[in-house]
């Protein structure tokens, strides 16, 4: 008989599902999950909220951005971080988004090779990066790279089905927002589902997690211009291109030891099978004193929508000063 571990999930994105999401899949494996608000024995919480403080249990974090755990606030994280803190664990947000045993398959280099009509896309939202758009307006410089987000929109349409759109191209620039170790998203994922080879740039260690071999790589270059010259080479020369493409998405052609479901699993289960006091037992949101209670609660509200609002005003100048600036450029 399964072990029951009563489960809770807050603060995520607004799409998380909390009755089915990757974590119910992967740990109802070997436990019987039951989904509750209600005196939850572990709590699975991530950034977008401040409702975790609301709950007297085990607190596991998780976040799929570039965000530090607070080790005062949570037992256990699962973030981009490379920790040697037992009580941190790596989990790339990438590994929640596909099933990535479908990057293991032998590729059919030919078959592949028959969609590549297209020679570059671009498909991004947030426009406050600006070392992808840099580069996207260096390699536009050589030949029309397709923008189909928001930013830099090229086509008069935003690309609704984007793995499918990807197929179609030779390259896709898949650069991370921002750089830091360990930080890899879906966007280095998402060419290599759909067979496109990935320029990427952002987690410096991103060896670790995949294949150099396979994808480019702009730490390996030393500067955007010299990355372009061979993006131009492989472009012209369809032999040298499949060299990249023939190559496996993981090292050895194994998924790696951060998105392995068993060594996930392991660590779930030590987390589990601990005996520990929760670090929410000493915040003052239980305290009997009802004062001290709603005091703290009201510190942790305004202190939250206080950074969300600050990034609002932060994101909100950048767009209305890049918006002047093109116009002055004349884009």
């Amino acid at each position: 008989m399964k072990r029951k571990i009563k489960l809770f999930f807050t603060d995520f994105w607004p799409t998380f599902n909390i009755g089915k999401n990757y974590f119910t899949d992967l740990l109802s494996i070997n436990y019987d999950i039951e989904i509750t608000d209600d005196k939850p024995e572990f709590l699975i919480y991530s950034c977008f909220g401040f409702q975790f403080q609301k709950f007297n249990c085990i607190r596991i974090f998780f976040t799929g951005e570039n965000f530090r755990p607070n080790l005062n606030e949570c037992d256990y994280s699962f973030s981009f971080d490379y920790s040697d803190n037992p009580r941190c664990f790596r989990l790339p947000l990438y590994t929640l988004y596909f099933d990535l045993d479908n990057l293991t398959k032998k590729k059919n280099v030919d078959e592949l090779m028959t969609h590549k009509n297209k020679f570059c896309n671009f498909i991004y939202s947030n426009p406050t990066p600006k070392k992808r758009i840099e580069f996207f307006r260096k390699l536009n410089k050589y030949k029309k790279v397709d923008s189909g987000g928001r930013v830099l929109n090229n086509l008069g349409y935003n690309v609704v089905n984007k793995i499918e759109f990807l197929k179609n191209y030779k390259f896709t620039i898949a650069f991370e927002s921002e750089s830091y170790p360990g930080y890899t998203s879906e966007k280095i994922i998402e060419p290599m589902i759909a067979g496109s080879l990935p320029i990427y740039w952002g987690n410096e260690f991103i060896g670790r997690d995949f294949n150099t071999n396979s994808f480019l790589n702009l730490n390996d270059f030393h500067s955007d211009e010299e990355m372009i010259e061979k993006i131009i080479e492989l472009d012209n020369n369809d032999e040298l291109y499949k060299q990249y493409l023939i190559q496996p998405w993981f090292n050895n052609n194994k998924i790696n030891e951060f998105a392995n479901k068993n060594e996930i699993i392991k660590k779930f289960e030590r987390i589990f099978n601990e005996k520990i006091i929760p670090v929410s037992n000493q915040s003052k949101v239980f305290s009997k004193n009802l004062i001290i209670n709603k005091f703290t609660l009201l510190k942790i509200f305004f202190k939250y929508y206080l950074r969300i609002l600050l990034h609002k005003i932060i994101n909100f100048s950048f767009r209305k000063f890049k918006i002047k600036f093109d116009k002055i450029r004349g884009e």
